[in-house]
């Protein structure tokens, strides 16, 4: 019989990094792994090649960058963007400890509304821009909600900023690791209709970092 070793075992496996090639710039995403329905999804469209020309159809500043609407590939010129998807949703994977601090990768979905497990959308995703909270603000919100936010997690508000009203609402999966200034270059771009830019924002390339 053999026997295990414990410290292989035990290690935590690497968290799976992709890169989104845009014609503003790179950003380099880390996918989580307490979020493996969302994380191997992701990687999965990402792999077979889903994301190459899609646009950032919804851009907000001080709020986040949307994009991953199939209907966005070929899409004309001040066409309404957003409702574009794959057929089938992934159930909410919510983890306390996974807020909506600036550069967080997280699922869009549709309304409670229509989705009162709130699931997230198959393909589209969001990058959050946000800005800063104070601490009073973070306690206002706290009062409200029920949740606790911990030393760490205000200090990412306060410092990097981010947008708090959205944890425990949307699927968050990842984080930005590189290409701040890409996210901030695009998330200020000029907008029209329904916050599409002006000016197509498109995912040149997506893939994994080796």
């Amino acid at each position: 019989m053999s026997v295990l070793n414990s410290e292989a075992t035990s290690k935590t496996p690497p968290e799976t990094k992709v890169y989104l090639e845009t014609n503003y710039g790179r950003m380099i995403l880390k996918l989580y792994n307490s979020t493996p329905l969302h994380r191997d999804n992701f990687i999965k469209l990402v792999n077979g090649g889903f994301y190459d020309g899609l646009l950032f159809h919804r851009v907000i500043k001080d709020f986040m960058i949307q994009g991953g609407d199939p209907e966005s590939k070929n899409a004309m010129k001040g066409a309404i963007l957003g409702n574009g998807g794959l057929g089938y949703t992934v159930p909410a994977e919510f983890v306390d400890s996974l807020i909506h601090c600036k550069g967080a990768l997280a699922a869009a979905r549709l309304g409670d509304g229509m989705n009162p497990k709130k699931e997230s959308s198959g393909s589209q995703f969001y990058i959050v821009q946000g800005r800063a909270w104070r601490d009073a603000d973070l306690l206002a919100m706290e009062s409200r909600t029920g949740r606790k936010y911990s030393d760490a997690d205000k200090k990412a508000y306060r410092e990097g900023g981010g947008t708090p009203h959205l944890d425990g609402g949307y699927t968050v999966f990842g984080q930005l690791v590189e290409g701040f200034d890409v996210l901030d270059r695009i998330a200020t771009a000029p907008t029209g209709g329904a916050d599409r830019p002006n000016e197509d924002v498109r995912i040149l390339k997506a893939g994994l970092v080796k």
